[in-house]
């Protein structure tokens, strides 16, 4: 079992910075790749950030050069710094995880169905 706990949502004007954490707990299992996604009304989950245990990172383009994450494997929490936030970055922010202790490459990274474990959300808004 794995329980992510998201925090530090909020609103911020356009053009402003936000950090989310999430906090991991893994009970059972082997984490090795988490990430962050975000979901807003009618649109499906999409994953924006992905992280490997060993530091490799990746990113969707729409956030690429805006947005950094990172882990803390001492703290157990995982990060996202969002910098130059739009209007269209706002929605629910999920942190992800897969507790098969896979590793996955550039385009799994970024594919929502390659985790198994979802934390409950984080609301960031962004106004124009």
């Amino acid at each position: 079992q794995v329980r992510l706990v998201e925090s530090g949502g909020g609103s911020v004007q356009a053009g402003g910075s936000l950090r989310l954490s999430c906090a991991v707990n893994v009970d059972r299992g082997d984490v090795r790749s988490m990430a962050w996604a975000r979901q807003t009304p009618g649109k499906e989950r999409e994953v924006v950030a992905g992280i490997y245990i060993d530091g490799t990172t990746y990113y969707a383009d729409a956030v690429k050069g805006r947005f950094v994450i990172s882990r803390d494997t001492s703290k157990n929490t995982m990060y996202l710094v969002m910098n130059s936030l739009k209007p269209e970055d706002a929605g629910m922010y999920y942190c992800a995880a897969d507790s098969r202790g896979l590793y996955l490459g550039p385009h799994q990274a970024l594919n929502r169905r390659a985790y198994n474990n979802w934390g409950q959300g984080t609301q960031v808004t962004v106004s124009s």
